[in-house]
């Protein structure tokens, strides 16, 4: 029977699932970042030359896991643009779930996932197994290099381009100010405004925050305050942007 878990769960049970490796691991997640107790168990299956697969979505590592990552020889690393899905398995069990393999996310977010087994839901391992086979098998395979990532950090990390609303329905969301949503997020509210400026969802106009039609896609609206008017933002938004948020605020 799968089992649910929050986020001391999932980060757990992820060394585990690593470590208990006995033939091929395969780790699934838009962005990495990886903590040390990660790495060492990655470096020992190497060492015992398990098959292990790590696919993400952008060929964009930070200059210390682009690294290691290719002091890993025997380390398939695969790149699938379209990826949002975090899935972690191997040959006995499975972990689904919403945590990027991301040092911030680990530390930082609530989060949760399910826990399978193959031997308590062979069938739920089955689908889950044949998924990240259909990931791998449309991913395009890479061999990182130092190279490569040192032009491409010289770019900024993310652009305003890459941004593209996918929820428009906001009917049921609550709306709150920026600053309201920087305590949920736990970050500053000038760091917030600066991630909305900095996509292309505000603008300065003065003294005062205006909405762009870029933030206008996401749901935002003016509304009137106390103190005048402020950008108001559907909650969900920080669903929709999480990983945007946790890469920028990462940077950090």
């Amino acid at each position: 029977m799968a089992k649910f878990l929050t986020t001391t769960g999932v980060s757990h049970l992820l060394e585990e699932l690593i470590k208990g490796t006995q033939d091929r691991l395969i780790l699934i997640s838009p962005y990495l970042q990886f903590h040390n107790k990660i790495k060492n168990n990655i470096e020992n299956l190497n060492v015992q030359k398990r098959d292990i697969r790590i696919v993400y979505r952008e060929n964009k590592l930070q200059v210390d896991e682009n690294n290691w990552l290719e002091s890993q020889i025997g380390v398939r690393t695969s790149i699938c643009p379209t990826l949002h899905s975090k899935c972690y398995l191997n040959e006995s069990e499975a972990i689904v779930t919403s945590m990027n393999l991301y040092s911030f996310s680990q530390q930082n977010n609530d989060e949760m996932g399910i826990h399978v087994t193959k031997e308590k839901d062979p069938e739920l391992y089955k689908d889950i197994y044949n998924e990240a086979q259909r990931l791998l098998t449309i991913s395009k395979e890479i061999r990182v290099s130092v190279k490569t990532i040192e032009k491409e950090i010289e770019k900024p990390m993310l652009t305003r381009e890459k941004l593209s609303p996918k929820q428009k329905d906001y009917s049921n969301s609550t709306y709150k100010s920026t600053s309201a949503l920087a305590k949920i997020i736990e970050v500053s509210g000038k760091d917030l405004f600066e991630f909305f400026e900095e996509h292309g969802l505000i603008e300065k106009e003065g003294k005062s925050w205006c909405l762009t039609e870029e933030g206008e896609e996401y749901g935002a609206t003016m509304k009137k305050g106390q103190y005048g008017e402020y950008v108001a933002w559907p909650e969900d938004i920080l669903e929709e942007l999480e990983d945007e948020l946790d890469l920028f605020f990462d940077e950090e």
